[in-house]
């Protein structure tokens, strides 16, 4: 018998000149069930409403000690936080910087404290962030400081294919440098405890991607692969762990490896992911591993042009809702009636 706890999910509602205040409104009008607090603007959620012509209702949550479990249909439960200045759909503003990252702020502390069992980040523009005059390389890694300055892992999850990531945002210059056995080890070792504990998955059967053409060619296109990430692999591999490579990342998605494998793993942002998106765009979540909190996201930007226009789909914000309150009761699973075995088998 499962543990009935009802997670409880925060949402940041994102770059407010994007479609994540769209998406929010969007939300409200869907029967999920969730028990969903958002974080953000009230008036640029209720002027957004407008221009969409959709209904929007909220009540502010003002202590997050308390619990409140209703649901109403085309309502939001709401934290509020004020915009620094006037949002226009579609219009950047670098005054609104410290907005979105107080979201964040608000979201992470929440969590931490365990009022909330999870969170969900709707789209932000890193970019503006920087142009603030903030350095600031995305949500992973933010959250990553906010949690104690641990290593996340980035993976992404649809319902043919996972993919974690050895290095997230950075500059394609600079990812060889990063490739160390320390930072290759680590993040095999968080993938394999969060398949586990996040997943069910007891012994995950990992793939790993080397990190040149053609795997390095036994050294004559790259020596990362024997130097660094072989080795690495061959320790995991003594210790009875189900995994192979590195493999050559142009052959390494076949069909027959993909249905032999729960997660793949790969040395930079763009080497796995424009395949995972292939196949998963729209349904496709993003779940930072590592952290002692549960954080997943859409796989998706701002998409600036469909901001106020209607045309933006919440499909992946929903799919991330759904995916942050199966991880959370997952782990209520776990911890309260020692159920181990269940899996988490959406993706």
């Amino acid at each position: 018998m499962k543990y009935e706890k009802k997670p409880r999910i925060l949402l940041t509602s994102g770059e407010p000149a994007g479609i994540g205040p769209d998406l929010v409104v969007k939300l409200a009008q869907i029967d999920h069930r969730i028990n969903l607090t958002i974080i953000g603007d009230s008036e640029l959620l209720i002027e957004r409403a407008k221009s969409l012509s959709l209904p929007l209702k909220f009540h502010t949550i003002t202590n997050t000690n308390v619990s409140q479990d209703s649901y109403r249909s085309n309502s939001i439960k709401l934290i509020p936080v004020k915009l620094n200045t006037a949002c226009v759909p579609g219009k950047l503003n670098k005054h609104n910087a410290n907005y979105v990252l107080e979201l964040l702020d608000i979201a992470s502390r929440e969590c931490l404290l365990k009022n909330y069992d999870a969170i969900v980040t709707a789209p932000i523009q890193k970019s503006i962030i920087n142009d603030a005059g903030i350095n600031f390389s995305g949500h992973t890694e933010y959250f990553a400081k906010k949690c104690g300055g641990m290593l996340p892992v980035m993976l992404l999850a649809c319902s043919k294919l996972r993919v974690a990531l050895v290095t997230t945002h950075l500059a394609l210059r600079d990812v060889p440098d990063s490739i160390t056995p320390e930072r290759v080890e680590q993040t095999i070792r968080i993938v394999i405890d969060e398949m586990e504990n996040k997943f069910g998955i007891k012994r995950p059967r990992i793939t790993v991607c080397g990190l040149n053409p053609h795997a390095g060619e036994s050294g004559h296109l790259g020596s990362e692969e024997i130097t660094v990430i072989s080795p690495v692999i061959n320790e995991f591999i003594k210790k009875g762990h189900a995994i192979t490579g590195p493999l050559p990342a142009d052959t390494a998605f076949r069909t027959y490896i993909r249905d032999n494998t729960d997660v793949f793993i790969c040395m930079y942002h763009d080497q796995g992911l424009p395949v995972l998106k292939t196949l998963g765009f729209g349904e496709a979540v993003n779940i930072t591993l590592g952290l002692p909190i549960i954080r997943t996201s859409v796989d998706h930007g701002t998409a600036l042009e469909l901001a106020g226009t209607g045309k933006a789909e919440c499909n992946s914000l929903l799919t991330s809702i759904k995916m942050a309150d199966q991880l959370a009761r997952h782990q209520f699973n776990s911890k309260n009636i020692n159920n181990t075995s269940e899996t988490v088998d959406e993706f």
